[in-house]
């Protein structure tokens, strides 16, 4: 196996050990964030604290707080203090998960004592996370300009974001780790680890020294104190992703494992720790997320002699992790949050920190068109054009072709694996369509599924060695009429990749949604029956980043049946994610809400759906379906000669609400009140300058109580005074019943007139101070259930 990225370095004879080292404890900070590592002696650097700032330290502060966070030592325990360092070792005495689970082939090495050879801090962290060489601490280390303390006498550096690259050995097993901890200037923390086999390979006609050594897991952890005592992470299913669930934080081990080969509708997608009854605005929390887009896992784990962990990292099948002589494995990311101030903290550290990278998208995002739901295989020029002029009048901005254009996919059964456009549906290929697109102002979009091949196509019957199965004569169940093809191998690669290639550089495409429609069920090489699902992951990420390069402008969405591909891994490489397969508006309302706990609105496709529900059934009004679509990049799945000129016009109506708050609702914070009666969502984003924000109030079933009492909007500031404005579009929702505070003239005759129906106009706006807001709220509308109104508040 190679890794992803450069191996630890090798041990060498002449590097001190680690109390010789100039560093031996980091104090990094940032965005109210602290994260104290100490590296003294020779055992597993451990993190001694992480969570609120500390503020400034002096080199004792540093080492009294290691001295002081050891835990006693009890009887019948070993008889040093416990440390349970980045990576657990059972030779540290810890008990719980191993950082490292392995062996050697023969059964040897299975417990390392890894000790520090070198340790550096990387002071200045680009915006694209790539840290600038500042030295190694084998280096006397200078005052450095940026803010940097370092005491070399008392090995004692601290600075704000920054990277901590640490390197560890085994020499008598042959193992060396490099481990990279790194602050954010976001206050996220992330940390990775590479293992390398640092054995030789053998002499031609000799004996190896030792036998290959294969990882079970790489496991890095983060500490959280004994306060975290209730657990938030997420379940789900096909269109139903992203289910909250939560669960005390018990003695042992909360595990959630993913095995399906991308990162799954029911992924943990954060996995959260926090006081007790944390809310979106209260509590403190500790959350971790695993940036990989293949099998993955999350743990929580309390051990018995009060130590709670965080941690996750790649789930690695059956000799996925075998080394030879010099190889190496690095670890994904495991980024770590922490908050005082609840859910919306965690949020938004998330949020900061994909929207400082370079490649993140503007808040312009284009009004986009899907015509999945619209035509779905049955592609016919004449049509389609059509509803690219209903599109264009209304002011959509991207047109996207879904599945069905090429190959011999006239249905899900075949062609898939064959990206060449169909003569019989194209004779003239897609430009005509492509030209009348751009022709009406927009952007052209374009559905592939590369990683997936039907064996009803040309490459399954030309090649099918590259269909991913666990031996050459026998092949893993259908689903969906489709099997995966082997990227890893370099043939099936280039196959993919060339004529995606060809594709995009004959016609004028803005834009692709990127679909993986299956789970990887026995995904191996099918010539060895050997597991492969590492590989392929790092095949997709080497295939994304080829497009990338080759069509820079291209913005890509990760599609995969919906919302089973949502990580930082995959967002490395694309643009935007499509929530669900299901938009019924009332189960989106769940989905965006807690998609939006990891990722910003901007990244995020929300599509106003049809009248009936495709994935439900259900029926919604055309305000509730726009409503709930509103707050992320907006588009429509809808067949619009089907619309009638009523919900054409109020359709037109919601996209120019849309593009006139697209820059408060794609840069500004998400926020979500915290309600005991839990069937008024409140949620909305407030402007950086807090002078504007846009709320929804969102009916998502029956109040136990009427009226439904005060809503209080978040995130604005209490110091200012603001204008709030009760905002419809179109056609009012049905049942709605505005409070006195928001109609013209109201009176308590008005009042009586007719429950559900308000006879006065909406007053143009009250004038309240942000605490009354914030603290007290205003009251809240009737309205029937599974229905939504706005509220539109401007600084004074």
């Amino acid at each position: 196996m190679t890794a992803a990225a450069r191996p630890a370095a090798a041990p060498s004879a002449d590097v001190p050990p680690a109390d010789a080292l100039p560093i031996r404890r980091v104090h990094l900070s940032a965005a109210g964030v602290s994260l104290v590592i100490d590296a003294s002696g020779d055992r597993m650097p451990a993190i001694v604290h992480w969570g609120r700032e500390l503020g400034t330290l002096t080199a004792q502060d540093a080492a009294t707080l290691t001295e002081i966070a050891g835990p006693a030592i009890t009887h019948n325990t070993i008889d040093v203090p416990l440390r349970v360092g980045i990576l657990p070792q059972l030779a540290d005495g810890w008990v719980g998960t191993p950082g490292i689970s392995g062996a050697r082939a023969d059964g040897s090495a299975f417990s390392p004592l890894l000790t520090v050879r070198d340790l550096r801090v990387e002071s200045s962290v680009g915006a694209d996370g790539e840290a600038d060489a500042a030295g190694s601490a084998a280096d006397e280390p200078a005052a450095a300009a940026d803010g940097t303390r370092t005491a070399a006498a008392e090995g004692f550096c601290e600075t704000g974001a920054a990277r901590v690259e640490i390197d560890l050995a085994d020499e008598s097993v042959g193992i060396a780790v490099r481990l990279d901890v790194e602050m954010l200037a976001s206050g996220l923390v992330r940390v990775r680890a590479a293992l390398t086999d640092t054995t030789e390979a053998a002499t031609p006609g000799t004996d190896a020294a030792r036998a290959p050594y294969v990882l079970e897991a790489l496991t890095p952890m983060l500490p959280i104190p004994l306060d975290a005592t209730e657990l938030l992470d997420f379940g789900g299913r096909w269109t139903r992703e992203r289910t909250p669930q939560r669960s005390p934080l018990v003695t042992g081990t909360h595990l959630r494992e993913n095995r399906r080969g991308r990162t799954g509708p029911d992924a943990a997608h954060v996995l959260h720790a926090g006081t007790a009854g944390f809310g979106f605005r209260h509590g403190e929390i500790w959350a971790v997320h695993t940036a990989f887009s293949g099998d993955h896992r999350h743990l929580a784990e309390r051990s018995s002699r009060g130590v709670q962990l965080l941690g996750g990292g790649e789930l690695l099948l059956p000799g996925e992790g075998r080394l030879e002589p010099g190889g190496a494995y690095e670890t994904p990311w495991l980024y770590g949050a922490h908050a005082s101030d609840g859910l919306d903290g965690i949020a938004r550290r998330f949020h900061t920190h994909l929207r400082s990278r370079p490649q993140h998208v503007d808040a312009q995002r284009p009004v986009t068109l899907n015509v999945w739901e619209a035509v779905y295989f049955d592609h016919d020029l004449e049509r389609l054009k059509d509803l690219a002029d209903r599109a264009a009048a209304l002011g959509v901005e991207r047109f996207v072709l879904d599945d069905g254009w090429f190959g011999s996919r006239r249905d899900d059964t075949s062609g898939l694996g064959d990206w060449v456009v169909s003569d019989e549906v194209w004779p003239d290929g897609l430009t005509p369509l492509i030209e009348h697109v751009t022709g009406l102002g927009m952007q052209f979009g374009l559905w592939f599924e590369p990683e997936m091949v039907n064996e009803d196509s040309d490459v399954a019957r030309a090649h099918p060695e590259w269909i991913m199965a666990p031996s050459p004569d026998r092949l893993p169940e259908e689903s969906r009429s489709q099997q995966v093809l082997n990227l890893a191998i370099p043939e099936a690669f280039e196959h993919v990749h060339s004529q995606m290639r060809a594709i995009l550089a004959e016609n004028d495409i803005a834009y692709i949604k990127w679909d993986h429609n299956r789970d990887l069920i026995e995904a191996a090489t099918r010539a060895t029956g050997a597991a492969a699902t590492h590989a392929q992951t790092l095949a997709l990420y080497r295939l994304l980043d080829a497009l990338k390069e080759e069509f820079p402008d291209l913005e890509i969405e990760s599609c995969s049946s919906g919302g089973a591909r949502v990580d930082l891994g995959v967002l490395e490489r694309t643009d935007r994610v499509w929530v669900s397969d299901c938009i019924d508006p009332l189960e989106r309302q769940l989905m965006n809400r807690w998609t939006a706990q990891l990722i910003p609105l901007e990244l995020m496709g929300t599509h106003i759906a049809s009248g009936a529900s495709h994935t439900t059934g259900c029926l919604h009004s055309l305000s509730f379906r726009a409503a709930s679509a509103l707050f992320g990049h907006l588009g429509i799945e809808w067949d619009l000669a089907h619309a009638s000129a009523q919900e054409m016009d109020e359709l037109r109506a919601w996209i120019a609400l849309y593009k006139a708050q697209r820059e408060l609702l794609l840069t500004g914070e998400y926020v979500r009140a915290d309600r005991g009666e839990d069937s008024l969502w409140v949620y909305g984003v407030v402007s950086p300058e807090r002078d504007r924000a846009l709320y929804e109030l969102a009916a998502v079933g029956r109040a136990d109580v009427a009226p439904i009492g005060s809503v209080r909007l978040p995130g604005l500031d209490p110091a200012r005074r603001y204008r709030v404005r009760p905002l419809v579009v179109g056609e009012a929702p049905a049942g709605l019943y505005w409070p006195a505070w928001a109609r013209e003239g109201a009176s308590t005759a008005t009042d009586r007139i007719h429950p559900g129906i308000s006879a006065d106009p909406l007053v143009e706006a009250v004038e309240l101070p942000g605490s009354l807001l914030v603290e007290a709220g205003v009251a809240a509308p009737i309205m029937y259930p599974e229905s939504a109104v706005l509220l539109e508040v401007t600084a004074v």
